[in-house]
C-alpha cells in the first residue's frame, strides 16, 4: 500500500517548475562584463578648487548628492552627511565613505542645491 502525501502548498509547488540555473553566478558575471568601464576624469584645477570650496561648506546632517569614481565607474550617492573629515579628506554619506579625490560633482539641498564659491552661487 502506498503512503498518501499531504497536499503541497502553491508556493512550493511552483518551485518545481522554476528554471534550473546550471551555471550558478553566470548571469551575474555576464552583467558585470557588460557594465560600462570608464577612466577617471581629470578635473581642471578650477573645478577642483570649486569642489574644495563646496566641501568646506558641507556640514554633518546636510542632504547631499555626490557623484564619485568607484570601481571603474561613476556612481551617484544621495543621502545625509553622517561625517566629514577635512583632515583625512573623507566625506561620509549614509555610512558610505567617499574620498574627496574621488568626487567629481556635488549637489546640496542647502541653498536649493547651490553652493557659494568665490563670491558666486553655483
Amino acid at each position: 500500500m502506498g503512503s498518501r502525501r499531504g497536499k503541497m502548498d502553491q508556493k512550493n509547488r511552483a518551485k518545481q517548475f522554476m528554471p534550473f540555473d546550471a551555471l550558478k553566478g553566470f548571469r551575474e558575471a555576464m552583467a558585470e562584463k557588460e557594465r560600462l568601464i570608464v577612466s577617471r576624469r581629470d578635473l581642471s584645477e578650477e573645478r577642483q578648487e570649486e569642489l574644495d570650496g563646496q566641501l568646506r561648506q558641507v556640514q554633518k546632517g546636510d542632504r547631499i548628492t555626490a557623484e564619485y569614481f568607484k570601481e571603474r565607474e561613476y556612481v551617484k550617492k544621495e543621502g545625509k552627511v553622517t561625517r566629514i573629515d577635512h583632515a583625512g579628506r573623507i566625506l561620509e554619506i549614509d555610512e558610505i565613505k567617499i574620498a574627496f579625490s574621488d568626487i567629481s560633482d556635488l549637489k546640496c539641498d542647502l541653498l536649493q542645491g547651490r553652493f557659494y564659491v568665490a563670491g558666486v552661487f553655483h
